[in-house]
Order: structure tokens, then sequence, then C-alpha cells
């Protein structure tokens, strides 16, 4: 199998519970024994969907089309990151309650915010990597010291203070903790999507058990923001199996068009929709926006697949886009000739 048909196959059987023909045509698949379940490990690690993975054939009664020995490797795998996700709730609950104690009210984000909500059918599912949460500015600085009174310090300890040219404070640790913490005080660095703040999402902002979350469809526009734009997707022109899969999900619960359609520049937005639907070969309610522009993103995405020297070529140069915004902006800015400053003296 390429790289391509082992991204497609895994796109199928992340839907196969979702959507019936994409059901059959995996147990067809399955049923032949062709599958090169190297790659499909491989791939579906790179893309954290691999406990999603064997979620998803477990659920479907799938497995016993599966090697014994890799039905056992992947029930370890998700079992271990079932416990992690205990953990990070557990956590998250820690840091919920703390900091309404103290008046403020966090906004659990992206995976986070979606264990703590109960999207998954399963909570091991989901891949989580920081716990992120948005707080209003005028608290922001004010949560970032309450952590830190808890015990809570930056990760990296030599590098300056990032807050003023991110979207969030530095990455911050606590001993016999589980996972890192974001605090954020927007979700978008790209200037695009500015109105995207906590202004336009906090009349729907969803409180439950005692915890708040973003909209269904505001969740839906922070997936295809973050994609596209927070890991620079539409420059990468990559694929992220794990986001797709989000945006599957959640596309039970609101109309990813109409969502989108909630922002001035949703056309960028759309790219995303429309990859997804195509790499999770189709499902009816990933709706989208059928135009050349989305299709000729579509497309490149396909090109990237084929050759990795696409891919690293992309990487690099958005590596130099990103530094030369950065020093542009420091004509103008003052916050950002001190980090850059920092930044430096940091390297020497």
């Amino acid at each position: 199998m390429t790289y391509k048909e082992t991204l497609f196959f895994v796109g199928k059987c992340l839907t196969i519970n979702h959507e019936n023909h994409n059901k059959l045509i995996v147990e067809n698949l399955l049923k032949e024994e062709s599958i090169d379940w190297d790659n499909v490990v491989k791939l579906s690690t790179s893309h954290y969907v691999f406990p999603a993975l064997y979620c998803n054939l477990k659920q479907a009664d799938f497995l016993h089309y599966l090697p014994e020995d890799l039905v056992e490797y992947m029930k370890h795998i998700t079992d271990l990151n079932r416990e992690r996700n205990e953990l990070i709730i557990e956590q998250a609950k820690e840091i919920n309650d703390l900091l309404l104690k103290n008046s403020i009210t966090p906004i659990f984000l992206k995976g986070t915010g979606n264990l703590l909500e109960g999207l998954y059918n399963d909570i091991a599912e989901r891949m989580v990597g920081d716990i992120d949460f948005l707080v209003e500015l005028k608290h922001f600085r004010k949560a970032v010291e309450i952590l830190k009174k808890d015990g809570y310090s930056e990760y990296y300890k030599d590098i300056p203070d990032t807050t003023l040219v991110n979207r969030h404070y530095p990455k911050m640790i606590k001993d016999n903790r589980i996972s890192s913490v974001e605090v954020h005080y927007k979700m978008v660095s790209d200037k695009r999507f500015k109105e995207f703040n906590y202004h336009f999402i906090k009349n729907n902002i969803k409180p439950e058990n005692n915890f708040h979350f973003l909209s269904d469809e505001d969740k839906i526009i922070m997936t295809a923001i973050n994609k596209q734009f927070n890991d620079h997707g539409s420059k990468l022109k990559n694929f992220s199996l794990r986001n797709s899969y989000d945006l599957l999900v959640l596309s039970k619960k609101a109309s990813p068009l109409k969502a989108i359609k909630k922002i001035k520049n949703y056309l960028l937005l759309n790219h995303f929709l429309f990859s997804s639907n195509k790499v999770l070969n189709n499902p009816k309610i990933i709706e989208f926006e059928n135009n050349y522009s989305s299709e000729s993103f579509y497309k490149k995405q396909i090109q990237g697949t084929n050759k990795k020297k696409h891919i690293k070529k992309r990487k690099l140069i958005a590596k130099i886009e990103h530094r030369f915004n950065l020093l542009i902006k420091c004509f103008h800015s003052k916050e950002h000739r001190i980090y850059l400053y920092e930044r430096i003296k940091s390297m020497l």
C-alpha cells in the first residue's frame, strides 16, 4: 500500500460507524487480507488517530479480521491513552475548580474540551497533548499567576515570554501532573480571523457540569482555523486525520458549512471542510461549498502524499515565511522587537 492508499483506508475506517457505505468498503478490504498493517500503524500513529482507529474497528465488530498480535497491541495503546485521558480530565477539573474559586471562568478548548464534554463514544479515542483553555483578556495574567502559585511553572526555562507575539502564555507544567497547560487570551494568531475572539464566542458559551465550552458551531470554526492557520495547514497543504475526525464527530451536532459562514473569510476554512470530506470518503454530514479554490487546494494536498519532498519543501517555506513576517513586525511593534531581542539573547 502506498502512503496515499493507506491514508484513505484509515480515513474510511474512521467513518465506519457513521457512514454505512464506508463500512461496507472497509469490510470488503479486510476480507481480502491485502492491508499493509505496518503502514496503517505508522500512518495512524503519526496522525494521532491510532486509538480512534481501534475504537471504530472494535465498535463495528471488525477486529476478528485483524492479526491477533496487532489487536493486542492496539488494545494496549488504547488502554494507555484512556488512562492518560482520565488523568487529563482529573487535572482539568482541578484547574477549573481553582480558577472558578478566583472568579475566573476557563473555557476549555480542542481535545481537552471535547473530552470533558463527552464528545466521543470512548474517551480513549482522542489523543491529547496540552490542556488548552481560554480566559477573558482582563483575567489572563491573573489566571497565570494563580496557576504559578499552585505549583505550575514554564516548561521552557531559557526562552523569552512569547505571550505578546502568540495567542497564549508559554507552556506550563506541574510536578505529578500528566499534561502541560496553555492559557489562551485569544484563539487565533492570523489577523484574517481576528474577529473570532472572546467577544465572538462569549454569548454562545455552553455551561455543563460546572465546565464551560465553545458552542458546537464555534468548535467547528476553531477546528478549521487551528488546522489551516494555527498549525499552518494552508501553507503545508497536508492532511490531519485527527482534526478531520474531530470535524466528523462535531458535524453530527452542527452543520460545518453553516458554522464557518459566520466568519468573514469563511472560504479559506472551506478548504478544510472540502479536504476532510474527501479524505474520509464523502461522509454526508461534512457539508462544504464546492468551488474551484477548495478543489485546487485538495489536489495540492494529494500531490504532497505522492512525494515526500513536497512536504519538506512546504515546511521550509512556511518556516522562512514565519521568520520573515516576524522581522517585518519588528519594524512596527515594540513587543515583537523585545521578543526577538530576548530570543536572540537566549541563544547566545
